[in-house]
Formats: C-alpha cells, sequence, structure tokens
C-alpha cells in the first residue's frame, strides 16, 4: 500500500515539474507551433470556408451549365391560365364536296389526294345510269324538231289565205312546246348538263357521259386553289345521284377550337369583351427575330389593317424560302365566337380563334403541292390573359432558385455570380414574376437559366478562385500566364 503512494507521489510530481517546465520555456517553443498551424492552413484545399452566396465560374464552367444572362428591366405581365386547344377546319370556308348529280359509272379519275386543282379542272368523268335522264334528252329533242315543224307550217299558211283562227292554234302550239322545251333546259341544267351539252341534245346528239370540274369560285366563297383531299369513289364504281365523289380543301382559314371549364367561364367572357390577345402555344421551333415579328403585328395593329386585306395576307405568308423553320405567326389572336352549350362527355364548353394559316409551294413530277403549317387536328396550348400586373421582372422559371421560404437570382459581374434574394409574385413551367421592390436593381444581368445549379454551388463555398486563375477588380476571371514560372 505504501509503495502504490509513493509511486503515486512521484508521477505527481513529475507532472507538475513538466508543466512549470513548459510555462518557463514558452518564449521558446511557441513560434514553432505557430508555424506549424499555419502550415496546416495553407495546405487545406482552397474554396472550403463558410459560404458567402458567390459563384465564381470559369467560361468553361459557364458553358457546361449553359448559361446566359440578359438584362432585367421592368415592365407589365400577364397572368394566364392555360387551355387545350386544337386546330380545326372552318365550316364552309375550308372544305367542299363534289357530288354525282345523277346515278352514273365512273369511268375517269383525273386527280388524286394531295393533288392541288383550281376551278375549271376536270375532276371525273360519269357514264350516265339514269333511264329518266335519257328520257329527258329524248322529250327535249322531240320537243325541239316539232317547234321546228311548227315554226315552218306557220310560215307556209302565212303565205297562203287561211282563216286567223287557224294561225292562232299554231301559235299556241309553238308557245307550248317552248315552255316544255324550256322545262326540259332546266331539268338537265339541274342534273350537270352545260347549255353546250343541252344544245347539242335539242340537235338530237344525246349525252351519254358527264364530265365533273371544280365548281367555280364565287366572290367571298374562299380561295380559288384547292388541294383534293378525300377520294370518295373507285374507278368503276356505281354512285346514285348525290353521291360525294371527292373532298375539297383549303386549309387558308382555319380555327382554333379551345375547350375550358365551367369555372373559367368568367376569364373567357372577360378576354372576349376586353378584346384581350390570346398567346398560343404551336409547339414548334420557330426561325427568324421574334421581336420583329411583334414589331409587325404592333404596327398592322395601328394602321387597322384587317384579316381580309392584302397587307395583312402577305404578312402570314412570312417564312424563310426553303429554311427548315418557320417565322413566329405575326397575326393577333382573339377570341371570335363562345359556346353557349357545355359537352355532357366532358363537361367543357368552346370558344374559337381565328387563325390565318402560312403554306410553300413543292413542284415535284410537274405537279404542285402545298404544304401547310398549320394543320387540322394538330393540339395547341391557348394561355389566356386573366390579370396586368404593372412594373414587375419577368424572368424564366429557371432563373429562380428556390430554398425553403426563399428565392433567388443570380446576377452576373464577368465571371462572379452572386446570389440575390427576391420575392416572386407568381411562378409557371414558363415564366416568374419578380417584384420590383429594391431587392434587384433595374438592369441588371441575371442569370436565365441553371438557377438551382448555381444555388447548390453557393451553397457548397465554391467561392474561391479555381487553381491557375487569377480574379481581376471588375470580376472578370483571368489565367495564371507565368504560373509555372
Amino acid at each position: 500500500m505504501i509503495f502504490f503512494q509513493s509511486k503515486l507521489f512521484w508521477i505527481t510530481l513529475a507532472v507538475v515539474g513538466v508543466g512549470v517546465g513548459g510555462y518557463v520555456t514558452r518564449p521558446q517553443w511557441m513560434p514553432w507551433l505557430d508555424n506549424a498551424e499555419s502550415a496546416i492552413s495553407s495546405s487545406a484545399p482552397r474554396g472550403q470556408g463558410a459560404p458567402t452566396g458567390r459563384v465564381i465560374l470559369t467560361d468553361q464552367a459557364q458553358a457546361n451549365l449553359g448559361l446566359t444572362t440578359k438584362a432585367a428591366h421592368p415592365g407589365p405581365y400577364w397572368k394566364k391560365i392555360s387551355v387545350a386547344g386544337m386546330i380545326v377546319d372552318r365550316p364552309g370556308q375550308s372544305d367542299r364536296s363534289v357530288v354525282a348529280p345523277i346515278a352514273s359509272v365512273v369511268t375517269s379519275i383525273n386527280h388524286f389526294p394531295g393533288d392541288t386543282v383550281r376551278p375549271g379542272n376536270l375532276l371525273f368523268t360519269l357514264k350516265l345510269q339514269s333511264e329518266s335522264l335519257h328520257q329527258t334528252q329524248s322529250d327535249l329533242f322531240k320537243a325541239a324538231q316539232e317547234i321546228g315543224l311548227a315554226t315552218r307550217n306557220k310560215k307556209r299558211l302565212m303565205a297562203s289565205a287561211v282563216p286567223e283562227i287557224r294561225l292562232f292554234e299554231i301559235e299556241n302550239q309553238i308557245t307550248r312546246l317552248e315552255i316544255t322545251v324550256k322545262a326540259y333546259r332546266l331539268e338537265l341544267l339541274t342534273r350537270g348538263f352545260s347549255e353546250t351539252h343541252i344544245s347539242m341534245v335539242a340537235d338530237g346528239i344525246f349525252v351519254n357521259e358527264l364530265q365533273i370540274s371544280v365548281p367555280p369560285r364565287t366572290a367571298g366563297s374562299g380561295p380559288s386553289t384547292l388541294e383534293i383531299q378525300e377520294l370518295k369513289v373507285d374507278l368503276g364504281q356505281q354512285v346514285p345521284a348525290g353521291h360525294t365523289l371527292c373532298l375539297l380543301a383549303n386549309h387558308r382559314n382555319l380555327a382554333i377550337e379551345g375547350r375550358a371549364f365551367r369555372d373559367d367561364t368568367p376569364y373567357l367572357e372577360r378576354a372576349a369583351k376586353q378584346n384581350w390577345p390570346i398567346e398560343v402555344d404551336f409547339g414548334e421551333e420557330h426561325v427568324g427575330d421574334r421581336e420583329a415579328a411583334l414589331l409587325i403585328v404592333a404596327v398592322l395593329g395601328q394602321v387597322g389593317a384587317g384579316q381580309g386585306s392584302a397587307l395583312w395576307a402577305a404578312m402570314t405568308d412570312l417564312h424563310l424560302g426553303d429554311a427548315e423553320g418557320w417565322f413566329p405567326p405575326v397575326q393577333k389572336f382573339t377570341i371570335e365566337h363562345l359556346s353557349n352549350t357545355i359537352n355532357p362527355a366532358n363537361r367543357t364548353f368552346a370558344f374559337f380563334l381565328p387563325l390565318q394559316n402560312q403554306s410553300r409551294v413543292i413542284e415535284r413530277a410537274g405537279k404542285t403541292q402545298l404544304l401547310w403549317r398549320f394543320r387540322p387536328g394538330q393540339r395547341v396550348r391557348l394561355l389566356v390573359p386573366i390579370e396586368k400586373w404593372e412594373n414587375v421582372f419577368v424572368l424564366p422559371s429557371d432563373a429562380v432558385a428556390r430554398d425553403g421560404a426563399e428565392a433567388f437570382v443570380f446576377t452576373q459581374n464577368a465571371n462572379t455570380f452572386e446570389r440575390t434574394p427576391v420575392r416572386v409574385l407568381f411562378q409557371d413551367r414558363r415564366d416568374a414574376v419578380v417584384a420590383n421592390d429594391g431587392s434587384l436593381p433595374a438592369g441588371s444581368f441575371v442569370a436565365q437559366s441553371a438557377a438551382s445549379q448555381l444555388n447548390r454551388l453557393s451553397k457548397a463555398a465554391t467561392n474561391a478562385v479555381p487553381a491557375g486563375y487569377h480574379i481581376h477588380a471588375d470580376g472578370s476571371l483571368h489565367k495564371n500566364e507565368d504560373e509555372g514560372k
């Protein structure tokens, strides 16, 4: 027991002695410790430390992230609701049927689906199969011959001395025959006979075949160039009177049919009443200057160019010749008609917007074909304005990063991107509306995309200058030219 107590005494005495010696000699060993800590600190990896909300990126890193920046300026913004839509034909304007006027057999088909035709072009040749029509031709020929005989008899009697009652009877007979001939001619006209055909029948040349051509264009009936959209008969087919032979189409004047629910009615009624423009997302890539196209729309609106004017028609035909893309549509889309009925199957009601189509012409194998930009059945997305905000910043949705209740954008100063807190008023899959409350100065260059990636980088404390680079006072990043020297 005494042995262990003495051992503990000597250990305690040694510890106290070491402590007193270290305290007395501290001026000698303290500088060594400070140098060791400095060495450890300098050997730590670059870029570690507390996050500062600032990210320094090389040009290559920006290209990898696909970063683009644009100056942010406050302006107006329309809050919109998204409504599904589809491009449809305009009844009475887009399509036209060609029917068989009489019972017949199709003996010749001159044009096929996809061919472009004009009024007067021959479509079909029909062999007549109607007995009543042949009888009408026979009756017309007989009546025409009897008129000729009665007229010659009247001339002979007038040359001789006959009672007036006799001449009066012959004149009545000629009048009755002329009325009969007129009735037969009208019947043949309604059956599709031309005046030339009727004159041939009156002379005894009966018509056994009928040629069906593209109907003539009447004033206000639509464009003169048509396309064979669908062929309804085959060669050698027997068709009754009134049977559809083909469908002719011209997709110059179309419509966009939107489908909205009952809760959206107030928004659509207000947009129709105020004649607010509707944005249409056709889901296509545009070629050309969108701002220039929108400027054309504004100019047309100021000069009052209507959709039927030559100027408007020329504008709607804007394209790039043989290029693959199109200019953005320069047409102003407004609601033309709101349906007053609701579809019981899907509980939606329809509304319609006029659409001026665009086309390109292809010459192939001696035939002309029209390629339309918009086609019936194509799905679109309609953005209907419901509320207008003034003096706000409008940014792409990817330009805003979320972190809990906070929202941030990143402003650029050369290679430096700084996180700036903002207040988001509204955000959808396309746009983010930021309040102009002073947190984001007007004219700041804001990253238009990859805000979430930048936010993660800023939280990871990557604000240090990358190895091999140095940064200037203006925020630009440069390589060390003499780093290896």
